[in-house]
């Protein structure tokens, strides 16, 4: 099997069966995970921020560091591969309030609203999700089956 990693602000896709995507130490960011049973094409997405008007030079150079580019570079990727829109299944992660105990910045739940929208405004529905929470997460995708497990610091591991 092939390991993918992911990093912050990253995304990868693959149609490979062998391949498992996975991403390390989420902990406000998000990872947007999206596969397409029906031709094994899966992408992973890790983004840190929701607008890339904070930075757009940086949207430019890495639009997976924001929701707003990240996530329709993430489609586009996966459709290339022969994912269609209506067949893939979508599972999000991350968005925890961590290291801030005032939720002063609130960025989870920010990076949270952002992909909310994103995907209200295109009609794309969400399968699954482990969200908030104030621990980070290791998320990962094996594309031969589309099964997505996350595990956290108490080794718990969920499969959305």
């Amino acid at each position: 099997m092939g390991k993918i990693i992911v990093g912050i602000s990253d995304l990868n896709t693959s149609g490979d069966v062998e391949d498992v995507l996975i991403t390390y130490a989420l902990g406000s960011c998000i990872a947007v995970v999206i596969y397409d049973r029906s031709v094994k094409v899966g992408g992973l997405l890790h983004f840190m921020l929701p607008d890339s008007k904070l930075d757009l030079k940086k949207a430019r150079t890495m639009p997976g560091m924001f929701a707003d580019t990240g996530i329709p570079l993430l489609f586009k990727s996966c459709y290339k591969l022969g994912a269609q829109k209506n067949r893939i299944v979508v599972k999000i992660c991350g968005g925890a309030s961590i290291l801030d105990n005032s939720g002063y910045f609130r960025i989870g739940q920010k990076n949270i609203t952002a992909l909310r929208k994103i995907f209200w405004r295109n009609k794309v529905l969400i399968d699954g999700e482990d969200t908030g929470g104030d621990h980070n997460r290791t998320v990962s995708l094996d594309i031969s089956t589309g099964k997505v497990v996350v595990k956290n610091p108490s080794k718990i591991l969920l499969e959305l």
